[in-house]
């Protein structure tokens, strides 16, 4: 499916072909669009492989929602998926339910709709065990490989998986680039829907909580087969009446034949009775007889008996367990527990402190005051023994049994004091580590102060890429990190870790992360009595708000913020706040309003001595100037900033400065030099990757287009800036949307 057809073409040309016929355009006017050559695009025509980049552009510019950049994904040929984890070697029995479940993901789906089991049970079951073994059963069915994610959908921190996080990671590994997949649970669970049209994945959903989480992640092709696991059973999604099935404890035969495996056939031949009484005190459930199997395994010169005696004892010596489910399995976990070493013992038990849905080595050598390379060897063992589970890249995560295990474990023999240092060691590691890594994303931003660490924790060395890549896999920690250090009383760090992260978080627009961690922030500072923190994150908490267009909040927090940084006289702090009074007034059109706030942070800007604030501050005076038609001053006052940013060499003020030079000469009906500075701010805003810079840009150029004269180029544009702001999920994209729904001349 990934080849050229016949006549040289490819799927992703054929496509293009069609849009561009619908829309009356021309492939030298598509180039034109999107800035490619006709050169290059004849290639693309005649069956070369598209860029993700310019599948991206092709694809806003023509509005196909996503079909685009899904036939570049696959007309790229990325390497066959392969996301299963390995399946239980030890798997034996649940023989009718393998068969039952394979025969139908073997089958093909109704159309439109995948091919779909689920399973569902009580914790500790195997209810995964099996998943993955029918998963593995089918694989050569699926010929484009296979997805996996564990939902976390009784996580004991209450917080399962995301699902637009999880889309995230899906369409990346499906061959989507990371910058052209757009925000919001519905945009991309649309774009992956059009990536799997044509390919036959199978995509398996672990330990899912309801159906509601289910549904962004469910494809819509009959190829696709889909495996769901639960702990409730699950109803709202289409599927066959005969393809749920709900485990329970294995039978005593099959429970016997486990052990067997692990231990081997001659010991337990030897000692049928102690076997068969091991399977009974496990509850014959599989995950506590894997455990108690590698245990007894591992201790070859023991007599089975003497090993289940000590069970016996072990098992009267836990008392007030919560359910009854639990009980079989939380004594095998005690018993395997106290087999392991000092040291293994103390980081399992502080790795179960810690509740983020997965843990680096890093993280865990902080918890237990380890050095990197002693850390990974105890993890390792952890793992060897089924205590924990390697993911790879050097991550770790652990069962939500085991995890309430383990953290019960640390209130009992970890003294609070311990369990304290633990806890500030971990939410530092992530502070120093998350402050390093929005350095590398914005270097010429000014962050709070932040202490050299107490601790002797491992801080990387970021470039972009890395920082970029850092915090899209441990911004959900992150958070974790802020509620923890607050429940704790870190005031400090629970402000310090959502202000670090305000560079990455406002670059991918990470709505929801980045209100419910300066909430927590605000709070924490407000604990700590640290009014610098408090005012600090209430102004980040405002642009939030403010670009969310929930105005009457962000002006709350505005004038909070300006209050606080007047009274301690934080001169930067009270510059940038005034910068963002100066914008919601501006987003209100009190021009008037804004321009004073504007100077007012010019003047401070230029008293300490902070060029770039000075050249933001410029060029939302011209703005401001512009809007209250003052155009003199405001081109004066706007070639200031241009020349400001140009001898600093800051490429990021220069693109916002031209935007609003572009605008001026748009008012002052002047179209040829408006657009000649809006497509210098475009070739720029591109090369940044400023996402979206770029959207407005492509705004901007749309209006000046439509205002000269050229309706349908402006539109174009319009169209490519509403497909930005809509992966972004910016509210703007509603408004453009309504002007493009008014008919021409007008745009």
């Amino acid at each position: 499916m990934h080849d050229r057809r016949d006549d040289g073409t490819s799927p992703f040309a054929e496509e293009l072909e069609r849009l561009l016929r619908k829309r009356g355009l021309s492939w030298r006017r598509l180039s034109d669009l999107i800035g490619y050559t006709p050169s290059w695009l004849s290639k693309i025509k005649h069956g070369a492989p598209p860029s993700a980049e310019l599948a991206r552009k092709c694809d806003q510019v023509l509005e196909a929602e996503g079909q685009l950049i899904a036939l570049a994904a696959s007309t790229s040929g990325p390497v066959r998926l392969a996301q299963l984890p390995a399946a239980a070697a030890t798997f034996v029995g649940r023989d009718a339910e393998l068969f039952e479940l394979t025969e139908i993901l073997g089958s093909q789906g109704d159309p439109g709709t995948p091919q779909t089991i689920t399973i569902d049970g009580p914790p500790g079951a195997g209810k995964t065990a099996l998943a993955l073994r029918v998963a593995h059963a089918v694989v050569d069915d699926y010929s484009d490989g296979q997805l996996y994610v564990d939902l976390r959908g009784y996580s004991p921190d209450g917080h399962p998986r995301l699902v637009d996080e999880v889309l995230e990671e899906f369409l990346t590994a499906l061959g989507v680039q990371i910058d052209v997949i757009p925000a919001g649970t519905e945009a991309r669970a649309k774009l992956y829907r059009s990536v799997l049209a044509d390919r036959r994945v199978l995509v398996v959903l672990d330990n899912a909580a309801d159906s509601q989480q289910l549904q962004p992640l469910m494809p819509a092709s009959s190829g696709c087969g889909v495996v769901v696991t639960s702990r409730k059973r699950i109803t709202g999604i289409e599927m066959r009446g005969d393809s749920r099935i709900t485990l329970g404890p294995m039978s005593a035969e099959e429970s016997i034949t486990l052990l067997r495996k692990v231990i081997g056939a001659d010991r337990a031949a030897a000692e049928p009775d102690a076997v068969a009484g091991l399977a009974e005190r496990c509850g014959h459930l599989p995950l506590a007889l894997r455990i108690a199997a590698e245990r007894v395994a591992t201790h070859p010169h023991h007599a089975v008996s003497l090993l289940v005696e000590e069970l016996d004892t072990e098992e009267q010596r836990l008392d007030g367990l919560s359910t009854d489910d639990s009980v079989a399995v939380k004594t095998v976990f005690s018993w395997s527990y106290r087999d392991l070493s000092a040291d293994a013992a103390r980081m399992f038990r502080l790795v179960g402190l810690h509740s983020g849905s997965h843990l680096s080595t890093g993280a865990a050598a902080a918890l237990a005051d380890q050095p990197l390379i002693r850390a990974r060897r105890l993890l390792d063992r952890l793992t060897a023994v089924h205590l924990l589970e390697g993911m790879g890249n050097d991550r770790y995560r652990m069962h939500d049994l085991l995890r309430v295990y383990a953290a019960e474990q640390a209130a009992e023999e970890e003294p609070d004091a311990e369990r304290m240092l633990a806890l500030r060691r971990m939410v530092d590691w992530y502070l120093h580590n998350v402050y390093a890594a929005n350095h590398a994303l914005a270097p010429q931003r000014h962050d709070p102060v932040l202490d050299k660490s107490e601790f002797a924790i491992d801080v990387s060395d970021f470039d972009y890429d890395s920082a970029l890549e850092w915090c899209e896999i441990e911004m959900s920690n992150i958070v974790m990190a802020t509620r923890t250090a607050y429940a704790v009383g870190e005031y400090v760090p629970s402000w310090k870790l959502p202000a670090g992260s305000f560079n990455y978080l406002h670059l991918r627009k990470r709505w929801s992360l980045w209100v419910a961690s300066h909430e927590v922030g605000v709070e924490g500072a407000r604990h700590a009595e640290d009014v610098y923190g408090e005012s600090w994150v209430l102004n980040n908490l405002a642009h939030a708000y403010r670009e969310l267009r929930r105005l009457d909040e962000a002006m709350a927090a505005y004038e909070k913020s300006l209050a606080i940084r007047t009274e301690i006289g934080d001169r930067v702090g009270l510059a940038w706040t005034l910068t963002g009074v100066g914008n919601a007034g501006f987003d209100q059109s009190r021009f008037d309003v804004a321009a004073e706030h504007f100077e007012r942070a010019l003047g401070i800007f230029r008293e300490v001595g902070d060029r770039h604030g000075e050249g933001i501050a410029l060029a939302n005076l011209g703005d401001a100037c512009r809007a209250m038609r003052e155009f003199d001053k405001a081109v004066a006052v706007l070639e200031q900033a241009l020349d400001l940013f140009r001898d600093m060499e800051d490429r990021y003020g220069e693109g916002y400065t031209l935007v609003k030079l572009g605008d001026t000469y748009s008012e002052l009906k002047r179209p040829a030099e408006a657009l000649s500075f809006l497509e210098r701010a475009l070739a720029i805003r591109r090369e940044l990757g400023d996402r979206w810079g770029e959207g407005e840009t492509l705004h901007k150029q749309g209006l000046a287009l439509n205002d000269s004269g050229r309706p349908e180029q402006a539109r174009e544009c319009l169209r490519g800036a509403v497909a930005i702001f809509d992966e972004l999920g910016d509210p703007r994209a509603a408004d453009l949307k309504a002007l493009l729904a008014s008919p021409p001349p007008r745009v």
